[in-house]
């Protein structure tokens, strides 16, 4: 058998050892075509069809659908269910001429929360994701305009569709804290990292009092036990976020 020359042997093992050092550097960073382990916290968002971490940002992708039955979604569709009485707030339902439709989201936030040094305005559209995968909005019907006359157009469960067929929870995600859930669960996440949670806290109800101008606060929860800033859904405006993110918002896109 020829020996290989020394000189040849030594160049393939130097090249060995770094693509080996390559790759697990990229892994361990999350760099480009690495990977991280996507915290368990984020795997309760039942509602994703991906979540995967590049160990900077979770990237969570949904269809923004409701897994319950709401009158907005097509006759034919298994999950369309008449109604009618009173929603939110006690006001008698109104239909808008809207219906749910398929979308194709991704969430891009931070892994690691901080709060922000400038606190930017949440935007019209999706500023979070609950657990089902249905994008939270703003306490906004329009650029400034209150909820007060759309409210009338939440479903059973405190959603509805937008113009452009995005079912959406401005409220409290009824179907959530009383069928998934409970009223203290965690329901998801806004754009910044940060977990929004239920109306309710060791057994009492939140009130805006109670909360910051983004509307959270610093506590320990059953899914952060180190404590953590987390946002509370409320029954009176702004319900879910206040003055803008806390912590700097990642991006979403469709």
């Amino acid at each position: 058998m020829k020996r290989m020359p020394l000189t040849i042997l030594c160049f393939a093992l130097a090249l060995s050892t770094i693509s080996c050092k390559k790759s697990s550097s990229d892994d361990a960073s999350g760099g480009s075509g690495g990977t991280a382990t996507v915290p368990d916290v984020y795997k309760k968002i039942y509602g994703a069809t991906s979540i995967t971490s590049d160990g900077t940002y979770i990237t969570i992708k949904t269809t923004g659908t409701p897994d319950h039955k709401s009158v907005y979604y097509p006759t034919s569709n298994s999950l369309y269910e008449a109604f009618s009485g009173t929603t939110f707030g006690g006001n008698t339902f109104n239909k808008n001429p809207n219906s749910i439709a398929t979308q194709n989201y991704t969430f891009k936030i931070p892994a690691n929360p901080t709060v922000a040094s400038t606190h930017s305005a949440t935007a019209l559209g999706a500023i979070g994701v609950s657990l089902n995968g249905v994008p939270f909005f703003n306490q906004y019907a329009g650029p400034n305009q209150p909820l007060t006359n759309e409210v009338v157009s939440f479903d059973k469960y405190w959603g509805h569709p937008s113009p452009t067929s995005e079912y959406h929870y401005h409220v409290e995600p009824l179907y959530l804290t009383t069928v998934k859930a409970t009223k203290s669960s965690l329901l998801g996440f806004l754009l910044d990292g940060f977990p929004v949670y239920g109306p309710e806290e060791n057994g009492s109800t939140i009130t805006n009092a109670m909360l910051d101008a983004y509307h959270g606060h610093t506590a320990v929860t059953a899914d952060y036990p180190n404590g953590i800033y987390h946002y509370h859904i409320t029954s009176t405006d702004p319900y879910i976020n206040g003055s803008g993110y806390y912590g700097t918002p990642g991006t979403v896109s469709k």
